[in-house]
């Protein structure tokens, strides 16, 4: 409002209101008195502002504009920041799985069927994926994984048929994937999956719930969206970071236990996925991890 007042200022209330601007110790009433001054004053026609009036219409205009901007900037920042500040925790079972803490977004739906002190048996609820093929041999390569990212992030926030920014969900999953035609399901924001005759690996986002179906599609061709279905887990919580060498131990040590399991057994053609719930600044004993195996009933 106040760049179109500004335009009616005569040339004396204009050098005041410049004056004013050069010197703050003025008060900023004189400023509110120039401005209503013009609201009386009846002018037989529109002249054209001078100079030194479109600069101040300018400056002003900037900086209301700024100002609401940067407001709307900083909460959100302050919104996002809160949900690494303060985290939510899972059950814990042990000291380690006490000291690890997720970011406070949405992740996967599950339901726990069992637990043992090895391991728990999860029922996952289906969920939405966006995925793209991987570079490198694999699955922790930070070149190769960088790179997949900021694919999938570029859709994440806006390189899609919609031009629409969604929310960052949790975790992100590594998962070898077998190329033989058999599918294999997923879980969780980030899956990373091997492709054995191929040396790569995928990755992929789990998209927010609300949209359901609904997701807009990728302008880049080599983002797919897939739908993966119910299954149920066999899951495994650890600290630290991710490499090749622990997860293979891990695994192992995971299908071990499994074999004396009463109720589940691996389901034939199961590959290892990791889930990794925080961004890279966390701290390693506060990093929450998951090695998973797909599982199914056992026949009675």
């Amino acid at each position: 409002m106040l760049p179109c007042k500004l335009s009616l200022l005569s040339q004396t209330q204009s050098m005041t209101l410049i004056s004013t601007l050069r010197n703050p110790k003025k008060p900023s009433s004189t400023i509110t008195n120039l401005v209503s001054s013009t609201r009386t004053t009846t002018a037989p026609h529109r002249r054209t502002m001078s100079a030194s009036e479109a600069r101040i219409s300018l400056v002003f205009a900037l900086a209301s504009q700024a100002s609401s901007l940067s407001q709307r900037l900083l909460s959100e920042l302050a919104t996002e920041t809160a949900k690494y500040m303060f985290p939510k925790r899972f059950e814990s079972r042990t000291l380690e799985e006490g000291l690890m803490a997720v970011p406070d977004l949405e992740t996967v739906k599950f339901k726990v069927l069992s637990k043992s002190d090895q391991y728990e048996i999860r029922e996952v609820e289906p969920y939405f994926i966006a995925e793209t093929t991987m570079p490198g041999k694999t699955g922790f390569d930070f070149s190769g994984a960088s790179q997949s990212f900021n694919v999938l992030a570029e859709y994440l926030f806006g390189k899609n048929t919609k031009k629409e920014t969604m929310e960052m969900t949790t975790p992100v999953f590594t998962r070898k994937y077998q190329a033989d035609g058999v599918k294999l399901e997923m879980t969780t924001p980030v899956i990373t999956k091997r492709v054995e005759d191929q040396d790569k690996w995928k990755m992929s986002f789990v998209m927010p719930s609300k949209y359901g179906p609904d997701l807009p599609l990728p302008k880049d061709s080599s983002v797919r969206i897939k739908e993966v279905p119910k299954k149920i887990t066999a899951v495994v919580a650890f600290s630290g970071f991710v490499n090749d060498e622990e997860v293979k131990r891990r695994e192992l040590t995971l299908r071990e236990a499994l074999q004396n399991d009463k109720n589940f057994q691996v389901k034939e053609g199961s590959l290892v996925e990791i889930a990794q719930y925080n961004p890279p600044f966390t701290l390693p004993f506060q990093r929450r991890n998951e090695i998973a195996l797909e599982v199914e009933r056992k026949e009675e």
